[in-house]
C-alpha cells in the first residue's frame, strides 16, 4: 500500500521540554507544522503511556496529525493510533504488520543500509535513518552515519527515508540534498524557546507536499 508520509516527524522526550508539559510542547509543534508525532517515552508503564497517548491523540486530532507509538503495539492498538514506530531491536516489521493489519502506518528505525533494505522488504511504510550528525540522544548507536551514508540508503530503498540525529535549520538543506524524504526532530523542536516557531522554520525548508 502506497502511503503519504509527512516530512516533519517530531519524536517526544519529556526530558527535553525545559520543564514544560509535553502536551503543551506537542500542541505548539502541531500549530507550527509538525506532520507526524512519535510518542517515545520508554520509562512509562503501559497505563501511563496509554493515558499520555490519549491526551496527545485528542489534541492532535483537530490538526489531522497522525500519532505513532514507539514499539508498544499493545498501547497503539488500545488507542487505535495511526500506527507504530519500531526500534532496531524490536519485532520485525513483518511480525508487527501481522499484528497491526494493512491499514496502519509502520515506521522503522535503521542504522545501516542492510537494516534499511530489510525493513523495507518486510513492509515498513517508511524508515528513519541515523544518526546523521552527532546528538546526545543517539550516541548509543555509535558514531554519526554522515550525509554520504544517508545518501546511499536513499539511493537503495524505495520507501521514504526520514533522517534523524543532530538536524536543525542550519543543516536541513544538506540533508535534503541527499534525497531524504524528510527529517525527524527531538531537541530542535521540543527544547526550543518557541516550539511552534521552531517547527514552522523547519517546515518551511521542507518540500511543501507530503509524499
Amino acid at each position: 500500500m502506497v502511503r503519504s508520509i509527512p516530512r516533519l516527524y517530531v519524536v517526544t522526550d519529556r526530558q527535553q521540554t525545559a520543564g514544560r508539559p509535553l502536551e503543551e510542547v506537542v500542541a505548539a509543534a502541531a500549530r507550527g507544522g509538525a506532520g507526524m508525532i512519535q510518542l517515545r517515552e520508554k520509562d512509562l508503564t503501559a497505563r501511563e503511556l496509554y493515558d499520555l497517548g490519549a491526551r496527545l491523540q485528542n489534541l492532535l486530532t483537530p490538526y489531522g496529525i497522525p500519532l505513532l507509538i514507539n514499539d508498544r503495539l499493545d498501547v497503539a492498538q488500545a488507542l487505535d493510533t495511526a500506527g507504530v514506530h519500531l526500534a532496531g531491536h524490536s519485532l520485525s516489521p513483518a511480525q508487527a504488520r501481522r499484528v497491526l493489519g494493512p491499514d496502519k502506518l509502520l515506521g522503522v528505525s535503521t542504522h545501516s543500509l542492510d537494516h534499511a533494505r530489510q525493513a523495507m522488504a518486510e513492509g515498513a511504510d517508511f524508515i528513519v535513518f541515523g544518526p546523521v550528525f552527532d546528538t546526545p540522544s543517539k550516541r548509543q548507536y555509535g558514531v554519526p552515519q554522515g550525509l554520504q551514508r544517508l545518501a546511499e540508503v536513499v539511493a537503495h530503498v524505495t520507501c521514504p527515508v526520514i533522517a534523524i540525529g543532530g538536524i536543525d535549520t542550519v543543516n536541513v538543506p544538506q540533508v535534503l540534498q541527499t534525497g531524504a524524504h524528510g527529517v525527524a526532530m527531538i531537541r530542535a523542536v521540543l527544547a526550543a524557546l518557541d516550539p511552534a516557531e521552531a517547527a514552522r522554520q523547519l517546515r518551511q525548508q521542507l518540500p511543501s507536499t507530503p509524499g
